[in-house]
């Protein structure tokens, strides 16, 4: 069973607040790791802030070139992910039946997690296994995103079954790193090279063992929010082109007839489009609007007729309606609440 392409998901933010708390470890500071991503310090204290696949990949590049002298820099980094980390995603594996149904269950909502590599489920009467295929990804950032996934299933194999299952093999393609034995330290487990596929393989046995949380009915409804969730994360169609173009090259005074031009379609069309979808050119520019708002207010200093004109209102007045038909409540009563 294998993943579909994640290019056009989004993903949350605290996958990326992972690796900068990684990196300041390191003595690596924040805004090295947010050079050129376009990411805010606000937006990665904000819980629901989710950032682009391109955006999360500078930020990998950005670590990589900090931290040259660290072993398994990208195994060690994929050891900091747990079930936690992912949220809804993580505590539906949680309640699965079993390692192999987690991981099945995995494969359907991948895009909501931290994977870039490609992933499969195997399995005969003696083990179960996950390959992982890292062909889709950059050649410079293959092995560093190659190696954190790993670790990251590694740590969540382990977490979710809770009884002392272990790992049989930790298989990777192509020869040896001169770090091979600090991938062991970190996880216990001996890496096998020069092997034909990535994978992690288990005893059949073990990946059948009941997990202790396994909860039939929550299933069916976690995986009711992950298919909400994951719908809500795509970027392509109408609404997902839409809100790259007004965050990023347009800006969000563009109006629906601009951003019709730029796509070369007729407005009326681009309108057809965003009701077949269930949505409103409005109603997406509200929608990012607000969650700006939020961050700007929370996290910076501008003065509100300064952060007015960010947002693409014509005046002050205009935007302090807006906000409190969103919040009940004017934009310094929120800064203040909130920063207090």
């Amino acid at each position: 069973m294998g993943t579909q392409a994640q290019s056009t998901i989004l993903h949350p933010v605290a996958i990326a607040q992972v690796m900068v708390n990684f990196a300041a470890r390191h003595g690596v500071d924040v805004d090295t790791c947010l050079l050129g991503t376009g990411v805010s310090e606000a937006q990665l204290r904000d819980p629901d802030a989710l950032i682009e696949r391109t955006q999360e990949m500078r930020l990998v590049e950005n670590l990589i070139l900090a931290l040259p002298d660290v072993p398994a820099p990208g195994f060690d980094l994929g050891m900091q992910y747990n079930v936690a980390t992912f949220g809804l995603f993580g505590f539906a594996m949680r309640t699965s039946r079993n390692l192999r149904e987690a991981m099945q269950y995995a494969m359907r909502y991948l895009p909501l997690s931290t994977a870039y590599c490609r992933f499969d489920v195997f399995m005969d009467a003696e083990v179960f296994g996950v390959s992982m295929d890292p062909g889709g990804i950059p050649h410079h950032l293959r092995r560093f995103l190659l190696e954190r996934d790993s670790a990251t299933a590694i740590n969540l194999l382990k977490e979710l079954s809770l009884s002392g299952i272990t790992v049989q093999r930790l298989e990777y393609q192509g020869p040896a790193p001169e770090y091979a034995e600090r991938i062991k330290a970190l996880c216990g487990i001996a890496p096998t090279y020069e092997c034909p596929r990535n994978a992690i393989i288990l005893r059949r046995a073990d990946a059948e063992i009941p997990l202790p949380m396994y909860d039939a009915h929550l299933v069916r409804l976690l995986e009711d929010q992950c298919r909400t969730q994951l719908l809500r994360r795509q970027v392509s169609g109408a609404s997902g082109q839409i809100r790259q173009l007004i965050l990023g090259p347009l800006g969000l005074v563009a109006s629906l007839e601009d951003v019709a031009q730029h796509l070369a379609m007729a407005p009326r069309s681009l309108r057809r489009k965003l009701e077949e979808e269930g949505t409103t050119f409005r109603t997406i520019v509200d929608a990012e609007r607000k969650q700006l708002a939020v961050q700007l207010l929370q996290g910076t200093d501008m003065k509100i007729d300064e952060l007015a004109l960010q947002l693409g209102y014509a005046d002050t007045a205009s935007f302090t309606r807006a906000f409190r038909r969103w919040f009940e409540q004017s934009p310094g009563e929120y800064r203040k609440e909130h920063r207090t």
